[in-house]
């Protein structure tokens, strides 16, 4: 008969019950680290841990509160609402006056609005509860600003490869299948994982069961095709798109075409990448290459008409001669230059010899005075404002 044990999932059975079995994160767990320091001090700190899925942020968590003898609670935002919040604090209010701590996990924490945030902050600034909330999701766009100076954020990074392997390794070993699993298997597991330790275990688990001799082959049927951690409205959106940006300016065409390929594969609106060179292309090439804004704006109408997967063409084509077009950012400094000093000198009084004048009045008051209506004429007295007439904007 199948025990209870062996039903649960093997990344949950291989979850690190103290702080020194805990891989990776090494920024936030070695000597004089900030984990480390409250472990020792036995004085935990609300936190909000920032990072990729399996990673290790419900790890952390547990570690902390069984480490500093405080009672773990565990809150998902996807699920919990307002009552469930207000039975926590119920709860950690006899706990207090039993001199017991809580310690307040809530997983996806972004999920939580504004109102459900604020519900936190007076029961964190008492020492009711140490909140610790886990997201994938930047924290400065999506927890509030009085949880978050009331919090300390830690950037957890995806794992290592070879911390995966110390993870595979322990759990091949725990589960006495040493010989069971080819090295090169382990490693192929590793290179699928993306970094994320539970789909690690996931794949390793799922191959274990499909056959008693798992090889690279067994582990691409039970990995299937990995899905990209990207996702269109979070961190990694903007960090993959911000690279490839910066490899188009930096003329680096294999940066740019691998950024690009990665952006695709994850299902990227073509619209939003070809809006995006629509941009660089005036931003950062400007007069270097007057041809760059019109291919552009071509391949954006190209992609509209065409939809995927036959404008990935156009799109890496595009990308690849904006990539090793000259650039010029003159006209961006020139406009953002034009732009302070109009703020500047939003009132600065237009002088009289550029003004209109449509009146004799005018005419007679200095209005267009001395003006000619010819080409590339230059006017003696210039033509900005006085307050100006020394700047040099392009």
């Amino acid at each position: 008969m199948e025990s209870n044990t062996a039903r649960i999932p093997l990344a949950e059975r291989m979850r690190p019950q103290t702080l020194e079995e805990v891989i990776g994160q090494s920024h936030l767990l070695g000597k004089n680290e900030i984990l480390q320091r409250i472990v020792t001090t036995r004085e935990p700190v609300s936190l909000i841990l920032w990072g990729p899925p399996g990673s290790g942020k419900t790890t952390l968590a547990r570690v902390i509160a069984k480490e500093v003898e405080a009672e773990f609670i565990e809150l998902s935002a996807v699920t919990s609402g307002k009552k469930d919040v207000e039975k926590v604090i119920e709860h950690a209010k006899q706990n207090w006056n039993l001199q017991l701590r809580t310690l307040l996990f809530v997983d996806e924490i972004h999920r939580f609005n504004k109102a459900q945030q604020d519900a936190f902050l007076p029961h964190v600034e008492s020492g009711l509860i140490t909140l610790i909330g886990a997201t994938t999701e930047n924290p400065s766009f999506e927890v509030i600003t009085p949880l978050l100076s009331r919090s300390r954020v830690l950037v957890l990074e995806p794992l290592a490869k070879k911390d995966m392997l110390t993870i595979l390794h322990r759990a091949v070993t725990a589960e006495k299948a040493t010989k069971r699993v080819s090295d090169d298997a382990l490693d192929y597991i590793a290179e699928l994982s993306g970094g994320d330790a539970r789909v690690a275990l996931g794949n390793l688990e799922l191959a274990l069961n499909l056959s008693k001799k798992v090889t690279i082959e067994t582990v691409k049927t039970a990995a299937q095709k990995r899905v990209p951690g990207y996702d269109k409205k979070g961190e990694m959106h903007y960090n993959v798109i911000s690279a490839f940006i910066k490899s188009m300016r930096g003329s680096n065409v294999d940066a740019t075409l691998y950024y690009l390929a990665r952006m695709i594969d994850a299902g990227e609106d073509p619209k939003f990448i070809a809006r995006r060179m629509l941009i660089f292309a005036s931003e950062d090439i400007g007069l270097a290459g007057n041809g760059a804004l019109g291919l552009a704006l071509n391949a954006f109408q190209a992609v509209e008409r065409i939809g995927m997967p036959e404008s990935s063409y156009i799109l890496f084509h595009v990308a690849t001669a904006l990539a090793k077009s000259e650039k010029s950012r003159h006209t961006t400094s020139a406009m953002h230059k034009a732009q302070q000093l109009a703020k500047q000198y939003p009132d600065a009084p237009v002088p009289l010899h550029l003004r209109n004048a449509p009146t004799k009045l005018m005419k007679d008051l200095g209005y267009a005075k001395d003006y000619k209506w010819e080409a590339d004429f230059k006017h003696q007295k210039g033509f900005l404002p006085e307050e100006l007439k020394d700047e040099k904007i392009f």
